[in-house]
């Protein structure tokens, strides 16, 4: 057995994960200095309330200020009832024992909230997407963080459909970026798409997000754990090309299940932490490599009723296509948000279009299986069927019959043998 699936067969204690933060802040001479560290939201799996207690009982003496910044992306804003049950602390809590803390949510919603920190030149934009896309991109952040002598970047590592793996830079790009570069970076990867990138990585995506990250000149660590089942199998922290390559050696290790045949028929399980099509779609990214030509990935998730909270009217407009869909109609579609596009083709897969006839041809059928109606299923593009209508009991070990259940979707990736 070698050193990673030793390291992948077991879960790290408390005074483990302590130990080697604390390790690491010693090293990093951050007496004195004002911190700000930024977090995954709610859609993220993980003990996040560890690492700010952690970080908290480790630094609070120390610095002169420290602060933590939720990087939403373009997901939902956090309220302050959502935000205190993410980090396990009560009301009183936070009124009390951690009264000089700040936790920001990433305002992206409002133009006031960016600073450009550089431009991808034309020719670095060519040069990172093999020459399919050329302009300048803006590279806006999020300016408070120029208010902080030190930025941790703490959260998990998965595999990830546009970047290939989560984690690192990721967390400033889209994490707490603006829509230019969000856009550029996503519809990147839905050029490529998802299929080649999840689980690698080297991609041209995660290449963008470190040139893009490289403008931002804050000292910046990394704190990357990888999470396995309820506990955490590694945290690596320090410096950041270091920890976060780290992460993923062990997050391959742990996060990749490996079949030696397709499927004709997946239910994926979409937990609660997702709450809208835009983070459940997960559940059809990280199944699809083992879903057969033909065959069929239903979204199980009664509990949602919402495509996306606050991308829904773009959605709804474009519908869910394969990537050639919009690249042979590309005056049509281009005007709308490239991040939109890339979510719609991630989520229908693979496919081909005839601009000539109109026929669109998808690999894979997607159906919903949610609190979303029929109607609005079809007017997007994808197929419905009752969630009362399933039976779990009945989707279970059937993979000698091509029927797959997966009963936690949406962060393991699944895989055929190579």
């Amino acid at each position: 057995m070698n050193s990673l699936k030793k390291q992948a067969s077991k879960n790290l204690k408390v005074n483990e994960i302590r130990q080697i933060l604390s390790k690491t802040i010693g090293q990093r001479a951050l007496s004195g200095k004002k911190i700000i560290v930024i977090i995954p939201d709610n859609t993220r799996s993980g003990p996040a309330g560890l690492f700010f207690r952690q970080l908290y009982e480790l630094l609070w003496k120390k610095v002169k200020s420290l602060d933590f910044l939720i990087a939403l992306g373009t997901h939902q804003l956090m309220s302050k009832k959502k935000i205190l049950k993410h980090l396990e602390i009560s009301e009183n809590e936070m009124d009390e024992k951690y009264t000089g803390v700040n936790i920001f949510n990433h305002h992206w919603e409002n133009p006031d909230t960016f600073i450009t920190a550089g431009i991808l030149s034309k020719s670095e934009v060519e040069e990172l997407s093999n020459n399919t896309l050329s302009m300048e991109v803006p590279i806006k952040i999020n300016k408070m963080i120029y208010d902080y002598d030190h930025i941790i970047i703490c959260g998990p590592v998965f595999p990830h459909e546009v970047a290939g793996f989560s984690g690192g830079y990721k967390y400033f790009i889209p994490g707490i970026a603006g829509q230019e570069v969000i856009d550029f970076t996503h519809w990147l990867g839905a050029i490529e798409t998802s299929i080649r990138i999840i689980g690698k990585k080297e991609t041209s995506v995660r290449a963008a997000i470190n040139k893009a990250a490289s403008f931002i000149d804050i000292p910046t660590s990394f704190i990357c754990y990888v999470v396995n089942g309820n506990g955490l199998a590694g945290v690596f922290a320090g410096e950041p090309n270091r920890v976060w390559n780290e992460a993923v050696n062990l997050s391959s290790q742990i996060h990749i299940n490996y079949y030696q045949k397709s499927f004709k028929k997946v239910l994926s399980v979409i937990p609660e932490m997702y709450d809208e099509i835009w983070t459940g779609a997960k559940g059809m990214y990280k199944l699809d490599p083992v879903i057969a030509d033909g065959g069929e990935v239903i979204i199980y998730a009664p509990h949602i009723t919402e495509i996306s909270f606050t991308h829904g009217k773009f959605i709804k407009e474009v519908g869910y296509h394969v990537r050639d869909y919009f690249l042979k109609q590309w005056d049509r579609f281009k005007s709308y948000p490239w991040g939109i596009l890339a979510h719609s083709t991630h989520l229908k897969g693979q496919g081909t279009y005839d601009a000539e006839t109109g026929i669109e041809k998808s690999r894979i059928k997607v159906t919903l299986a949610t609190g979303i109606s029929r109607e609005e299923c079809e007017s997007v593009n994808l197929g419905y069927l009752d969630p009362d209508s399933i039976n779990i009991e009945e989707w279970k070990n059937r993979e000698e019959e091509s029927i797959l259940f997966v009963p936690k979707a949406g962060e393991m990736l699944y895989r055929l043998n190579e």
